[in-house]
């Protein structure tokens, strides 16, 4: 993993859903390398560069201590319990989750299972299979309007968004 980033989006109380500005309350990382061994190709995509985090990147005991710290302090402020939502969430969940698990002192802030899959939620209410619930897929008003970066605080930014439009989002006309 080279950087990850985290959006606060909201609280549920079980009833009601109260959004939050996604770009208020944010956390951002870029990590050392924990290895050379990388696919050139998969770490392109973010435009991070292997030396520079080899050089540069945060520790990453430090930087997922400091993710579970930031975490717990905004589930705080809110009086709620935090829940990490991603699309897909079977990627960044992967990941996160080891990390949260190999580095940190207290594990995962979510525990293992608090989430939420934001394909999974779009399949559900939207009454298809989950294969035909890609972003290319959604009606264009669920979409966030920023552009996807592939810089992970971007992309929990635009994430946070989906899941705001889908919190609302009553489903297909009938």
């Amino acid at each position: 993993m080279q950087s990850f980033g985290l959006s606060a989006c909201g609280t549920f109380d079980g009833h009601t859903f109260t959004p939050t500005d996604p770009t208020k309350d944010t956390f951002y990382a870029e990590l050392k390398p924990i290895t050379d061994t990388y696919v050139p190709e998969a770490v392109a995509v973010s435009g991070l560069k292997h030396d520079r985090l080899a050089a540069e990147g945060r520790d990453p005991a430090e930087a997922m201590n400091a993710a579970s710290a930031w975490v717990a302090e905004v589930a705080a402020t809110a009086g709620a319990s935090p829940v990490l939502v991603a699309y897909p969430l079977g990627f960044d969940w992967m990941f996160l989750y080891w990390y949260w698990m190999r580095f940190t002192d207290t594990g995962s802030p979510f525990g293992h299972s608090r989430h939420l899959d934001l394909k999974t939620l779009y399949a559900t209410k939207a009454n298809t299979m989950v294969t035909r619930s890609t972003k290319r897929q959604m009606p264009a008003e669920l979409l966030s309007d920023r552009p996807h970066t592939h810089n992970a605080l971007d992309d929990a930014i635009e994430q946070a968004e989906l899941f705001h439009n889908l919190v609302r989002w009553a489903g297909p006309p009938k």
